[in-house]
């Protein structure tokens, strides 16, 4: 098969092939062993997601179920967009192959074969492992045959009461067709036994709009679930370690009500199955005269693309798999078998159980001391650049920086792009604040920004009813720069303030995702944002800048210049350095130019959260890389480009990875840490925290596997951890000036 091929060759190319030893310099930089396949990295990475559900020492335990649910959701969007690709390719016949040379066929079986073991292990911890320790804390997930005819009666109420009305029994035979199944959703396939017709097959959809894990209360002194029965061999006997909390699945409490919604008919069996459809719909820009329309149009097709997944019971007779195979049309390697847990992206649910004792200790976002007084955000950045480390800093400052603005009667205009915003947006409401204060207000709202296009769509239609200058972008780009100017006059004329960020205007994320955010207002970056701003508003064709660098214009040449630039140095004799967080690796012009900087001797270190696709440690073309993997608490997010250019060292931080989407078809931001205080602070006190990390670091092997960071004889470096204990020194840089 396709992954055994490849690492065939590799060995080859490390060791010679017995006839004649390649030298170094015979090896061709394009070969395929040289690389990592895409798809089979991204499984890589989410096994490393996956591992911190796995090992009770990474987490408290309701943090390892949030895991093993961003386990299941990452799983889903992999095969509606990666393996939904790769069918189309295969039903198309293409040609054109990945830089690792797999054919879409090659890349679909090692997928699957590479997929099941992990998803057994997914089950097994389940079940053997979080499901028994959450009920010794307390928090069970019940059969409903475990319950009592107290909990059984309040279950028939709330069902007859909260979940009879909204479902909608349909049956499938000569007279009605196959019913749609849509994406994602959880359905149970019923056996009926009428005695006019015979057997005939039913199909009822589990609600969306209700929550999957229903919490039973208590009702006075009467328990709902029969104690001690014995039917759960995983649940320990001993008494629950805190408050109790009893769950049921909602499709269980359906299936144990089917006959209300089937009268008068006998009901056989009743299986679970779960659909993923092909969700990628593409967009012909060119074609379309009204882009939001368009993409409200994608976003119903997307419901209706072809299935390539099915999650069904294991227990599912052969001949009802058989049924929903055929009308599904999906072949038996399409096809995958869980015991309770379809759709493991629902245990989601049980971090709303209020035990913060099984869950990481919450913490308070600082604002940086520089930030804190009664000072207004402009005259704070005026006195020098303010950087932000999230979430260990607060993102409220730039929230105020937005809200003063809106409100500053010295402000005359704002810009700003929003990606991926989220609901009730304080952002979004302070720009149509800015507009009803009549500034000129002009946002680029990015539409196709992939699952949230609806809610974009309706911040679009907001800002618009407000009397904002939307923009949906250029035609052919998704435009993932984040940035943010503000035109303000004063006593010596106007000056542009502006924040340039890796991470988007999201208050929900901020949380959440590691990311870096600059706030300055140095003139040269304040002319630059304001002709990016034109580039995407009036579509103009700059092409070059004075600090920044803006893909697709001039970002990758510009990266591609300064990893030249290393490779010289050390050529010359001279120290080459290159250090690179990031959070992709694909693209293969830049896989080279960093296999011709190794042979040269530049010494390089990527810290790559997700995907890569370079093979490290590959003799005579890869000795001096290091790729290090980072999976904590919080997802790392940020991109930082550090050169160390022959001690005149230069930091950058970016929106964008080194993809070929990003360098080629979005419209992205790569921007300069001008003031030395701020460059020394990301060198020394975050990128050598995160080379230090020897308890959530992975090292990226050859074959392309991942191994954990050891180093026995030091002491423990949990990078996040170590990050949010002294995220006072995140403060560092605005402290010295203040």
């Amino acid at each position: 098969m396709g992954v055994d091929r490849k690492e065939k060759e590799l060995k080859v190319g490390e060791q010679g092939s017995g006839k004649r030893k390649r030298t170094p310099r015979a090896m061709a930089l394009n070969a395929p062993y040289l690389y990592i396949n895409r798809e089979l990295s991204w499984l890589e990475f989410n096994r490393r997601v996956l591992e911190e559900a796995l090992d009770p020492t990474l987490h408290p335990l309701l943090e390892r179920v949030k895991f093993l649910a961003i386990f299941g959701s990452n799983l889903d969007e992999f095969f509606m967009i990666r393996v939904s690709g790769l069918k189309e390719q295969l039903s198309a016949g293409a040609v054109a192959l990945p830089p690792d040379g797999m054919t879409p066929a090659e890349q679909l079986a090692a997928i699957r074969e590479r997929l099941l073991p992990m998803l057994e292990q997914a089950v097994t911890c389940w079940h053997h492992d979080l499901k028994p320790n959450l009920a010794a804390a307390g928090i069970r997930i019940r059969s409903y045959e475990d319950l009592s005819e107290a909990g059984r009666a309040w279950l028939t109420d709330y069902f007859r009461q909260e979940v009879f009305p909204v479902l909608t029994p349909l049956v499938f035979d000569s007279g009605h067709p196959f019913p749609h199944i849509s994406n994602l959703s959880l359905n149970l396939v019923v056996s009926l036994v009428d005695t006019d017709q015979g057997v005939r097959i039913g199909r009822v959809k589990i609600p969306t709009t209700l929550p999957r894990l229903i919490n039973l209360p208590f009702i006075g002194n009467d328990s709902l679930v029969v104690e001690g029965n014995g039917q759960d061999p995983h649940l320990r006997p001993e008494a629950p370690a805190g408050p109790q909390q009893d769950f049921v699945w909602l499709e269980d409490v359906v299936a144990a009500n089917l006959q209300d919604l089937y009268p008068g008919v006998d009901i056989m069996e009743a299986y679970a199955f779960r659909v993923t459809r092909d969700a990628d719909f593409e967009i012909q820009e060119d074609e379309a005269d009204d882009l939001l329309r368009t993409i409200e149009q994608g976003l119903h097709r997307r419901r209706f693309g072809p299935v390539v997944r099915l999650e069904i019971e294991r227990a599912m007779p052969a001949a009802t798999r058989a049924l929903l195979m055929e009308n599904l049309q999906v072949g038996p390697q399409d096809v995958y078998e869980f015991d309770e847990l379809l759709g493991m992206s629902s245990l989601m649910r049980l971090m709303e159980v209020d035990r913060y004792d099984l869950k990481d200790h919450p913490f308070l976002a600082q604002v940086p001391a520089v930030l804190s007084g009664r000072e207004d955000i402009f005259s704070v950045i005026r006195r020098g650049d303010v950087l932000l480390h999230h979430p260990y800093d607060s993102f409220a400052p730039v929230v105020n920086f937005i809200k003063q603005a809106a409100e500053d009667p010295h402000v005359l205009a704002i810009k700003q792009t929003l990606y991926r915003v989220g609901s009730n947006s304080p952002i979004v409401e302070a720009l149509m604040r800015a507009r009803e204060n009549n500034k000129q207000v002009a946002v680029l709202v990015e539409l196709k920004a992939r699952f949230d296009e609806e809610n974009n769509i309706g911040w679009a239609r907001a800002l618009e009813r407000e009397g904002v200058h939307v923009v949906y972008g250029l035609v052919g780009l998704k435009t993932h720069g984040k940035v943010a100017l503000v035109v303000r006059r004063e006593h010596d004329g106007l000056r542009r303030y502006v924040h340039l960020g890796t991470g988007n205007y999201n208050t929900a994320t901020s949380r959440i995702y590691t990311d870096l955010g600059l706030f300055t207002c140095q003139p040269d970056l304040g002319a630059d944002v304001s002709e990016l701003f034109n580039y995407l508003t009036g579509f103009s064709k700059q092409t070059a800048y004075r600090q920044l660098a803006v893909a697709p214009v001039n970002l990758r040449e510009e990266v591609a210049r300064m990893i030249r630039r290393e490779i010289e140095h050390a050529r010359a004799g001279r120290h080459g350095r290159l250090l690179f967080k990031i959070n992709a690796l694909t693209d293969p012009d830049m896989i080279r130019l960093l296999y011709e900087a190794s042979r040269a001797g530049v010494e390089i270190d990527l810290i790559t959260r997700g995907i890569c696709c370079l093979r490290p440690g590959v003799s005579g073309v890869s000795d001096n890389i290091r790729v290090t993997s980072i999976v904590g608490r919080f997802l790392e997010h940020t991109r930082i480009f550090h050169f160390h250019n022959n001690g005149q060292e230069e930091i950058y931080l970016s929106s964008a990875d080194l993809m070929e989407r990003n360098l080629t078809r979005r419209v992205e931001i790569l921007f300069p840490v001008l003031e030395p205080i701020l460059r020394d602070h990301i060198r020394d006190d975050i990128l050598q925290v995160y080379l230090a990390d020897n308890v959530k670091a992975r090292r990226l092997r050859a074959d392309g596997s991942y191994e954990w960071v050891v180093q026995a004889e030091t002491p423990q470096i949990d990078s996040q951890k170590l990050l949010l204990e002294h995220r006072t020194l995140l403060q560092m840089g605005a402290e010295a000036r203040g």
